[in-house]
């Protein structure tokens, strides 16, 4: 560790820090560097040394702590023996590349160098590629419990790559996101209680393994995003919480450091080691293991000192207000690094407040995100579709809210893994009604939810109408899909996806009124919906949504242009287990009626608890209709 990277380090200004703090391969065996400031003394056990204090101890230098050890080959087992105010306690390596699988709890040597990549033409294509302006459909994933082998046992990252790829790809998704594969203890907590905060998973494999999967999606054309946790830490006891015997990752302050909503630390975002370990952290995913994104989970709990504390249980800033100054400050510049170093990925943030101006860059007073999880717009969403149809048109407003904000951060609309758990039950099961209302329902949801300005996220197991709820310990009831609705589901799901992805309109202008027109936002005693959607070119398609089981043969709706229409795309065919009612092949053409506000209106057949997409184009030579009522003045 050199004088330029120790200053880097200690400033809080160091994103490339596991490039030497950890055990790094050297000739003849593995160097290891470890930060405990307030110890007396540190040394290096394992297998190696019969796990013996006094046989490696560590040279002090202003509480980074260092030494070399020869002999030591990959896969070697260790910890840091830590002498603290209480004693000696044993620590695992904050930035170890590889653990022991839980519940055993230590670090492993590996050499995280060594793999060769095989993705060269998607990483050159990924620094020019725009996400604003492309199809972005996320396929969130839980690695563990997506599939389990014959025997019932995980998966591991190779067979991952060889059945999840091509599952992913064939379905039309441009994007997986996998909750955390960092290294953690507990199963039930998802992967968001994170001990190796530089460390893939060993539940599957080593990190080699997972860069092989990551390779694999980039060579089907398929990003990969990682969540990623720098909010709050568990106290396990070989973890980071009181790494040197005293607060160290956390504050000193019990006000600052405890999270008593979730049993965790918070970190300290003002002390400039620890902001060198999270921009560290961060960067390292999307440098070693070319990740082209990340979702930062839990950041309202990173923005607000008081967020999901008690009243007097929390300490406000310097100015004495709420903000978390410092989390804020931290937060921007390791937005700045990652897009400065990484063009093309997608930063996420999943927060949960209206904190202003999440997604506009940091020059302008902004957090510096690419992209900010719509919460707001799924709440009132699904708190529509769970009510009977004959009471959601006393509750309309909750669809067409979100059209007063839309524009307002760059969104993802997420359908997540939170919403399948805890007694919410799963997406099919939320629909109410029998069995077919819950598809038809469903279908028509994903409908309007892919011609909703917005990039979209859908978690493992909707595709296909899983109809009881997501369970970690166990895999998706794949045997679905060997009764009938299932696989009508799925295919609806995946040709969903690839209508999304090959029709501009419905992404290339996601963040302005240049792209969304509504045609109707006001029948609410028929529950529907409708809006044109429109790419740089003009191109236009009509989506029209019925949420109510009633079918109307002649359904007139006003529409901002004349021209002539045809339906592409039905959720109720027959093909997707519909009742097949819909417009057919036939041209149907603009009649110059006014109505909703439009100069032209168009009379179109729509289906029971339905989405239906319509082709809008300008005639070319054909006049509309004559009039038959007044112009609006």
């Amino acid at each position: 560790m050199d004088e330029l990277q120790s200053y880097l380090f200690r400033e809080g200004n160091c994103a490339y820090a596991y490039q030497f703090m950890g055990a790094h391969p050297v000739r003849g065996g593995y160097a290891f560097t470890v930060w405990a400031p307030n110890a007396t003394a540190v040394s290096v056990v394992g297998d190696f040394n019969g796990w013996d204090h006094t046989k490696n101890p560590m040279e002090n230098d202003n509480g980074i702590w260092s030494t070399r050890i020869a002999g030591i080959k990959q896969y070697a087992t260790y910890k840091y023996a830590i002498c603290g105010p209480n004693g000696w306690t044993l620590k695992a390596d904050p930035y170890a590349f590889h653990a022991e699988t839980r519940p055993k709890t230590a670090s492993k040597t590996f050499d995280i160098t060594k793999y060769r990549w095989k993705d060269k033409k998607w990483m050159a294509a990924r620094a020019s590629f725009n996400p604003y302006q492309s199809p972005v459909s996320i396929y969130e994933l839980h690695l563990g419990s997506w599939k389990l082998d014959e025997q019932g046992r995980l998966y591991t990252y190779e067979r991952m790559a060889d059945e999840m790829v091509p599952y992913v790809k064939q379905m039309g998704y441009t994007h997986v996101e996998l909750l955390p594969v960092m290294e953690h203890p507990f199963d039930g907590s998802w992967g968001y209680q994170v001990t190796g905060y530089f460390a893939a998973t060993s539940r599957y494999g080593d990190p080699a393994g997972l860069m092989k999967l990551i390779d694999a999606f980039h060579n089907a054309g398929i990003g990969v995003i990682l969540d990623w946790v720098p909010a709050h830490f568990p106290k396990d006891a070989h973890g980071l919480y009181h790494f040197d015997g005293s607060p160290c990752y956390e504050s000193s302050d019990p006000l600052r450091a405890e999270n008593e909503q979730w049993g965790t630390c918070m970190f300290d975002f003002g002390r400039n080691e620890v902001r060198s370990f999270l921009k560290s952290s961060a960067v390292f995913w999307l440098d070693v293991f070319h990740a082209d994104g990340l979702r930062v989970d839990a950041v309202s709990y990173m923005l607000y000192h008081d967020y999901g504390r008690q009243e007097g249980k929390w300490r406000p800033n310097k100015y004495g207000g709420r903000e978390n100054l410092e989390a804020i400050s931290l937060i921007r510049e390791i937005n700045e690094i990652a897009y400065r170093d990484f063009p093309g990925i997608l930063m996420c943030a999943e927060e949960a407040t209206a904190y202003p101006l999440v997604t506009a860059p940091t020059c302008d007073g902004g957090l510096g995100f690419g992209f900010k999880w719509n919460m707001g717009w799924m709440h009132d969403v699904l708190d529509y579709m769970e009510m009977d149809p004959v009471y959601r048109k006393y509750h309309h407003n909750k669809m067409t809210f979100s059209l007063f904000y839309a524009f307002s951060e760059n969104y993802i609309l997420p359908f997540s893994h939170d919403e399948v758990v805890h007694g919410k039950k799963s997406m099919l099961d939320k629909m109410p009604g029998d069995i077919w209302q819950k598809f038809a329902s469903l279908r028509a949801l994903f409908g309007y939810m892919f011609a909703h300005p917005g990039k979209k996220l859908m978690f493992m197991g909707a595709e296909f109408g899983q109809f009881i709820e997501w369970k970690e310990m166990d895999q998706l009831d794949w045997f679905l899909l060997l009764y009938e609705k299932h696989p009508e589901m799925k295919k609806y799901t995946e040709d969903l996806n690839r209508f999304y992805t090959s029709h501009k309109a419905l992404y290339e202008i996601d963040n302005s009124w240049d792209g969304f027109t509504w045609c109707n936002a006001d029948d609410q005693d028929n529950s529907t919906f409708s809006f044109v959607r429109t790419d740089k070119a003009g191109n236009r398609i009509l989506a029209v949504c019925n949420f109510t089981p009633n079918y109307w043969e002649k359904y007139r709706i006003g529409v901002p242009k004349a021209g002539v229409l045809m339906e592409v795309f039905n959720s109720d065919s027959f093909a997707y287990g519909g009742s097949g009612k819909g417009n057919g092949d036939r041209v149907i053409r603009t009649d110059d009626i006014p109505m909703h506000g439009h100069r032209y209106s168009v009379e179109i057949t729509l289906p029971p608890l339905s989405c239906i997409y319509l082709t809008l184009n300008a005639y070319k030579g054909a006049h509309p209709r004559k009039r038959k009522g007044p112009r609006p003045e």
